[in-house]
């Protein structure tokens, strides 16, 4: 799975959830019930996982330092990103994606 470039992200249109994160991290394991549940509940919302890590691009563009990162974009624009979150800030930040908030 090649990741997208930042002129391929910024050009989505729609909502999107970016999530940075590495497979062996703890924290982003951790969260993957509750995104699990959300994107099921957020059908329109495409959802991207990222690999991250050192090198990476896209990460950096969005300067990504802890795991998991969500960022949330509308056509393209962030909107609201959160580092590490709970299930509760995930939740308020797929609903403010969904019915088209701005933070």
């Amino acid at each position: 799975l090649t990741e997208p470039t930042r002129d391929e992200v910024d050009q989505i249109m729609g909502p999107v959830v970016l999530e940075f994160g590495a497979s062996w991290c703890p924290h982003c394991e951790a969260i993957q019930s509750t995104m699990a549940e959300l994107r099921s509940r957020y059908t329109t919302i495409r959802h991207i996982p990222v690999e991250d890590g050192r090198g990476r691009r896209l990460g950096r563009s969005f300067r990504v330092k802890l795991w998991p990162t969500l960022i949330f974009l509308r056509d393209g624009r962030v909107i609201h990103e959160l580092v590490r979150p709970s299930a509760t800030e995930m939740a308020r930040g797929f609903e403010m994606l969904h019915s088209g908030g701005h933070e």
